[in-house]
């Protein structure tokens, strides 16, 4: 590159940085909380949530990246305008290219970027999320051991412990079962505690209430009590591998006999398309951005900001892929569309950007009435232009 594309390209890579890295925190930290009263809930540490907030990040940055260039290359254009350096660079001779190429290359680097991380950094990222929180929801031991608390285990199960002892000694132990509609179960015992192996919480010295929908209740002492929790742990440990898990290969060749696959083989199909449209994004977030402010323009034009229309028409155009991807899970025909969009609108921006064009503003909605008029003869234009009645 030339050194006025070095000073271009540097200008806009540190304004891209400069928009990524608080968007990213934020979306980061939105994402993160929505999980941590499960992490905290069943007594995962602080490492546990700094462990679960990293591998949410990689699903996050595809989608930040096109918006942040979009915003980093707008207001780096912008700002050279106003300092009228793209008013030099045009009157020294300079071509169009000169600004659109450190561009492109930045542009393209990201979409490489994003397709490594969408492809094979995200799925693995996933999965182990899913993992994670399969095991935080079936640690039972460190949700029944909560102090002076009711914790629910699953629906119509509660447990309260009223303390805790040396050696997982669990005191005042209250298990209150209603999963069964015939008949509801309280449990009180004077201690306890968590058998791990048989995944069974051991009660001693205790009672059971027995109610009935008739108002019934029978009462039953006894000295030892387990209360098997081993199907519940078992179902809460196998996480579920959606789709949006599987790695691009597994996409491209499923396995017929996965039951995930077979209940709804369109989800497959429609993030397979969307890997393989998502990563152009900051390409063609890249071309809309030169559009609207990779030429040298009046201090005194009146106009909309050009961060405001290139992000307003990133915002349309990302829009509708979603609409796209979303409605792909349900019919094929919409996979068409997935594809449609990115290369019409990068075919539109390479076409405006080839014929050095320039988007000026349409007439205001005044101008337009007013013409309106005219053209009705509700009003006779003026000698000066203006229209009177």
């Amino acid at each position: 590159m030339k050194l006025i594309e070095r000073y271009i390209f540097r200008r806009a890579l540190t304004m891209f940085l400069a928009t990524l890295l608080p968007l990213l925190g934020i979306v980061w930290t939105t994402q993160a909380l929505t999980n941590v009263n499960l992490v905290t809930d069943s007594g995962q540490s602080v490492f546990a949530f700094l462990k679960l907030a990293t591998l949410i990040l990689p699903s996050v940055v595809p989608i930040i990246l096109p918006f942040a260039l979009v915003i980093g290359v707008t207001q780096t254009l912008t700002t050279m305008n106003t300092d009228s350096e793209l008013t030099v660079l045009n009157a020294a001779g300079s071509s169009r290219m000169t600004i659109i190429r450190p561009i492109i290359y930045l542009a393209a680097g990201l979409s490489v970027l994003s397709f490594v991380v969408d492809n094979f950094v995200e799925p693995y990222s996933r999965v182990a999320v899913r993992k994670m929180l399969a095991t935080a929801n079936a640690d039972l031991l460190s949700s029944v051991v909560q102090e002076n608390a009711f914790r629910k285990i699953t629906d119509g199960l509660y447990v309260q412990v009223g303390g805790r002892r040396g050696g997982g000694v669990l005191e005042g132990i209250f298990v209150a079962d209603s999963r069964n509609p015939a008949f509801e179960l309280v449990y009180y015992a004077r201690e306890g505690a968590v058998d791990e192996k048989s995944s069974a919480l051991v009660m001693k010295d205790g009672e059971v209430q027995r109610k009935l929908p008739d108002g019934g209740v029978s009462i039953i002492k006894f000295d030892s009590y387990a209360f098997d929790l081993a199907d519940m742990t078992k179902a809460t440990r196998e996480a579920t591998i959606r789709a949006k898990d599987r790695d691009l290969p597994n996409l491209f060749n499923p396995d017929p006999n996965d039951s995930v696959y077979q209940g709804n083989p369109l989800a497959f199909t429609a993030e397979l398309h969307r890997r393989l449209t998502e990563w152009t994004f900051p390409l063609v977030f890249g071309l809309i951005a030169l559009v609207f402010c990779s030429d040298a323009r009046s201090h005194r034009e009146a106009r909309v900001h050009p961060m405001v229309s290139a992000l307003g028409s990133a915002l349309v155009i990302r829009w509708m892929t979603f609409y796209a991807g979303n409605s792909a899970e349900d019919s094929v025909w919409f996979v068409p569309l997935m594809y449609i969009v990115p290369l019409a609108t990068g075919a539109l921006a390479i076409h405006q950007l080839a014929s050095n064009r320039r988007l000026d503003i349409p007439m205001t909605w005044q101008e337009k009435l007013s013409e309106l008029m005219v053209r009705l003869r509700l009003v006779r234009p003026s000698s000066d232009g203006s229209n009177a009645s």
